[in-house]
């Protein structure tokens, strides 16, 4: 028979003290509640001696809380998303928090199952970028007051927190970089726009090209396997041979298009301007190394925290907190000023 985990009670009735006085020594309230330093290292050595650990689901139960907060993206894998989960994973772990990370594939039906998983674990709070189709469930979990902050998009008919970048500033930043440095004829390869940032990203592109009165070149890659959406961008490079520099709107679609363009039309991986919305370590060691526009991760988990921490304490009604903010345009060898073919690698 497996043997009975040990409770409070069997501590407190070990040691002759109450049950109160236990559940403040081991909660850390020992100090703030007057307990001697004599008292609480005892309950202390013999917690850590039979290997107490607290029973989380009775303590739910109890406080109402899990001390769980979930952080949803897209694919968790990315390194963007990586790297932004670990620096929310370690701030929430200072403050008593643990995280769940998973990933919904941007798929309505994966991310419908997922937040009701999680509903119906009662997790404290969720940090959500969502996928196109789940409006409802997210105005269910605002209007229920549940401690939500949407990510890198939001619906605008939903009044919800949000943390997001200048989506439309930053690429309209970036195309004017590429037209100031003699660039003519842009391409720009995205996805399907339903979702508000990659519209925002899009709209800067289209504003900026407008402005200087040169022509659109838009590829909407939809989502489909790597093979053939790099077909798709081969036949779209091959039916634009003006093109003199090519815009990513993420940076996977970035990785992708370089691998098309090396395998395919190696000459212009020197002779284009190339550019991708947020930036990551490849790009740096790349030949040449390619210019992005760069997410502020810190800022960002900071942020996200920060607010998920106020939700937590005063909860979500009269709340509401809506934060934009600025990205960075870094400067490398792809984007820099066009010089004449002879001189080109």
């Amino acid at each position: 028979m497996k043997p009975k985990r040990p409770s409070i009670k069997d501590i407190a009735a070990k040691l002759n003290v109450s049950i109160t006085t236990v559940s403040f020594v081991l909660n850390g309230k020992a100090r703030e509640m007057r307990i001697s330093e004599e008292v609480t290292k005892k309950i202390l050595d013999y917690a850590k001696e039979i290997n107490y650990t607290p029973n989380s689901l009775a303590q739910s139960l109890r406080t109402g809380k899990t001390n769980i907060i979930v952080f949803m993206v897209e694919d968790i894998s990315n390194p963007f998303f990586a790297k932004l989960a670990r620096i929310i994973e370690e701030m929430a772990y200072r403050k008593g928090y643990k995280v769940i990370f998973c990933s919904n594939e941007n798929d309505d039906r994966r991310t419908r199952e997922l937040m009701q998983v999680f509903k119906d674990r009662k997790v404290d709070g969720y940090i959500l970028i969502p996928s196109a189709g789940i409006e409802k469930q997210v105005k269910d979990l605002a209007e229920e007051e549940i401690p939500l902050i949407l990510f890198d998009r939001y619906f605008k008919g939903v009044e919800t927190n949000y943390v997001i970048i200048d989506n439309e500033k930053a690429t309209h930043q970036a195309t004017r970089h590429l037209i100031d440095n003699g660039y003519q004829n842009i391409g720009y390869v995205t996805i399907p726009t339903q979702q508000v940032q990659m519209q925002d990203r899009l709209s800067g592109y289209e504003k900026a090209i407008g402005e200087a009165g040169l022509k659109p070149y838009v590829l909407e890659l939809p989502y489909v396997e790597e093979e053939v959406g790099e077909g798709l961008m081969k036949k779209f490079f091959e039916s634009h041979p003006e093109l003199d520099a090519v815009f990513f709107a993420t940076n996977y679609l970035a990785k992708r298009g370089l691998l098309v363009i090396k395998e395919n039309f190696p000459e212009k991986v020197h002779q284009w301007g190339l550019l991708t919305f947020d930036d990551n370590e490849f790009f740096k060691i790349h030949t040449p190394s390619i210019s992005a526009i760069a997410q502020p991760l810190e800022e960002i988990g900071k942020t996200l925290i920060q607010m998920m921490l106020q939700l937590l304490k005063k909860g979500s009604k009269d709340t509401i907190q809506q934060v934009v903010l600025p990205s960075k345009l870094i400067v490398r060898d792809s984007s820099l000023a066009k010089t004449p073919l002879s001189q080109k690698s």
